[in-house]
Protein backbone atom coordinates (compact mmCIF):
# COMPACT_ATOMS: atom_id res chain seq x y z
CA UNK A 1 0.00 0.00 0.00
CA UNK A 2 1.73 3.78 -0.74
CA UNK A 3 2.73 5.53 2.06
CA UNK A 4 -0.46 8.33 2.94
CA UNK A 5 0.11 11.84 2.71
CA UNK A 6 0.30 12.98 6.40
CA UNK A 7 1.43 17.38 5.46
CA UNK A 8 -1.90 18.44 4.74
CA UNK A 9 -3.29 20.53 7.56
CA UNK A 10 -7.21 19.33 8.09
CA UNK A 11 -9.65 21.84 9.69
CA UNK A 12 -13.72 21.63 10.03
CA UNK A 13 -15.42 23.56 7.30
CA UNK A 14 -16.22 26.74 8.41
CA UNK A 15 -19.90 26.28 9.30
CA UNK A 16 -19.29 23.21 11.12
CA UNK A 17 -19.38 22.72 14.87
CA UNK A 18 -18.76 19.72 16.83
CA UNK A 19 -21.23 18.91 20.65
CA UNK A 20 -21.65 16.23 22.49
CA UNK A 21 -25.40 15.82 23.20
CA UNK A 22 -25.41 14.84 27.00
CA UNK A 23 -29.69 14.18 26.38
CA UNK A 24 -28.70 11.15 23.70
CA UNK A 25 -24.67 10.87 25.31
CA UNK A 26 -23.29 11.50 21.80
CA UNK A 27 -21.08 13.40 19.77
CA UNK A 28 -22.23 15.22 16.99
CA UNK A 29 -21.25 17.37 14.03
CA UNK A 30 -23.61 20.08 13.47
CA UNK A 31 -23.62 21.49 9.61
CA UNK A 32 -25.76 23.73 7.83
CA UNK A 33 -29.00 21.65 7.63
CA UNK A 34 -27.70 18.67 8.91
CA UNK A 35 -26.86 16.80 12.15
CA UNK A 36 -24.58 14.14 11.89
CA UNK A 37 -23.86 11.26 14.74
CA UNK A 38 -20.26 10.52 15.38
CA UNK A 39 -18.99 7.61 16.37
CA UNK A 40 -15.89 8.09 19.16
CA UNK A 41 -12.91 7.64 17.29
CA UNK A 42 -14.65 10.14 14.42
CA UNK A 43 -14.90 12.56 16.63
CA UNK A 44 -11.23 11.98 18.40
CA UNK A 45 -10.34 12.76 14.67
CA UNK A 46 -12.71 15.68 14.22
CA UNK A 47 -11.88 17.42 17.53
CA UNK A 48 -7.79 17.69 16.42
CA UNK A 49 -8.58 19.30 13.04
CA UNK A 50 -8.07 22.94 14.03
CA UNK A 51 -6.10 24.03 11.27
CA UNK A 52 -2.83 23.84 13.62
CA UNK A 53 -2.46 20.36 13.30
CA UNK A 54 -0.59 18.07 10.10
CA UNK A 55 -2.34 15.20 9.57
CA UNK A 56 1.14 13.51 11.03
CA UNK A 57 0.49 15.03 13.90
CA UNK A 58 -3.28 14.45 14.55
CA UNK A 59 -2.24 10.78 13.97
CA UNK A 60 0.60 11.21 16.61
CA UNK A 61 -2.00 12.35 18.66
CA UNK A 62 -4.38 9.74 18.88
CA UNK A 63 -2.05 6.90 19.00
CA UNK A 64 -0.57 8.85 22.57
CA UNK A 65 -4.10 9.05 23.57
CA UNK A 66 -5.20 5.79 23.14
CA UNK A 67 -1.97 3.86 23.25
CA UNK A 68 -1.60 2.32 20.05
CA UNK A 69 0.21 2.63 16.58
CA UNK A 70 -0.50 1.78 13.01
CA UNK A 71 -3.34 4.76 12.62
CA UNK A 72 -2.17 6.94 9.67
CA UNK A 73 -3.86 4.51 7.39
CA UNK A 74 -7.40 4.50 8.67
CA UNK A 75 -7.12 8.45 9.77
CA UNK A 76 -5.65 9.50 6.33
CA UNK A 77 -8.98 7.39 5.25
CA UNK A 78 -11.53 8.85 7.62
CA UNK A 79 -10.08 12.32 6.55
CA UNK A 80 -10.75 11.56 3.12
CA UNK A 81 -13.92 10.70 3.30
CA UNK A 82 -15.07 13.70 5.70
CA UNK A 83 -13.03 15.91 2.65
CA UNK A 84 -15.62 14.66 0.74
CA UNK A 85 -18.46 14.98 2.31
CA UNK A 86 -18.15 18.16 2.76
CA UNK A 87 -16.74 18.34 6.66
CA UNK A 88 -13.40 19.05 6.56
CA UNK A 89 -10.76 20.99 4.37
CA UNK A 90 -7.39 20.24 3.80
CA UNK A 91 -4.88 22.84 3.39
Amino acid sequence: MDEPDLTGTPRLVTKAMLKHDSVRDAELLLLPERVVRLNASGAAILRLCDGSRTVRQVVAQLEHDFETTGLANDVVEFLQDAHGRGWVVIA
